[in-house]
């Protein structure tokens, strides 16, 4: 398994932060590489709620299934992803500084499979300037949609 992580500051409450970061259905406004989430219920996410997220690379589309195993609104969330390429933890920590600041931290622990599709899309990713700086600017990302309102 390879692991990144990345923590970002954000001026907002612990609150506003958890509810852009906890949404997967703003994924495609941080990674352009996500075109669309489905299944997610209504009312949000929960331990056991599972999704799709639809992904594509130079041409290549992919479906990846994700099962929610923590969910405790609004610190921590620890999700499985699994797909046809990749699996992957992703672990989100939300921290409140003090009343208007917060800081996300993203844990992800990976491996690509797949064989030589594996390899194509372990390619790509590092085309996109590596996972630790795909995984940065998706915070940096949130951090946009949170100060932004």
């Amino acid at each position: 398994m390879s692991h990144v992580e990345v923590t970002v500051e954000v001026n907002a409450s612990q609150e506003e932060v958890w509810a852009v970061v906890s949404d997967p259905r703003n994924l495609p406004r941080w990674d352009r590489h996500v075109t669309k989430v489905v299944g997610v219920p209504p009312g949000g996410l929960d331990a056991g709620t599972e999704y799709t997220t639809r992904l594509t690379f130079w041409g290549i589309s992919a479906h990846v299934e994700a099962e929610v195993l923590e969910f405790k609104p609004p610190e921590r969330s620890r999700i499985r992803l699994t797909g046809p390429l990749i699996e992957a933890m992703v672990t989100t920590e939300v921290v409140g500084i003090d009343e208007n600041r917060s800081s996300i931290e993203h844990d992800i622990e990976y491996r690509f499979r797949g064989g030589p599709l594996g390899h194509i899309a372990a390619r790509a990713l590092e085309a996109s300037g590596g996972p630790a700086y795909v995984l940065r600017r998706g915070a940096l990302a949130q951090k946009r949609q949170v100060e932004e309102g």
